[in-house]
């Protein structure tokens, strides 16, 4: 990145990481319906180490409940939790059609020669 550049906004790049981690979830795990999800802790061990988070300018939870509010990402309880369990139960994320048409206009806008 040359001087002139502006510094990359950090929420906006951590919304962005989460969006392509829970991708790939689904596109690895295509045709089984509990790996297309991650759960919060999936999700914040996936980012411990991006630049955003690391430096503690954006909290995964945070970015993650923006992107469910915006409807880039749905949470769910997991349909195979045992009833008996007495643990609350922990919501699983997964990219929405939304999310997936946001990361295709950001991959077509980052690809475009000034």
């Amino acid at each position: 990145m040359s001087s002139d550049e502006p510094a990359p906004d950090p929420v906006r790049s951590t919304l962005i990481a989460i969006l392509q981690q829970l991708n790939r979830a689904e596109s690895i795990n295509e045709g089984q319906a509990r790996e297309q999800t991650l759960q919060l802790n999936e999700v914040e061990r996936l980012l411990a180490h991006f630049w955003a988070v690391e430096q503690e300018q954006v909290k995964v939870p945070q970015a993650l409940g923006l992107l469910v509010r915006n409807r880039l990402v749905e949470a769910h309880l997991p349909a195979d939790r045992d009833p008996k369990d007495p643990a609350p139960a922990r919501a699983v994320y997964q990219i929405t059609a939304e999310g997936k048409a946001f990361l295709v206009e950001i991959q077509k806008s980052s690809d475009r020669i000034p």
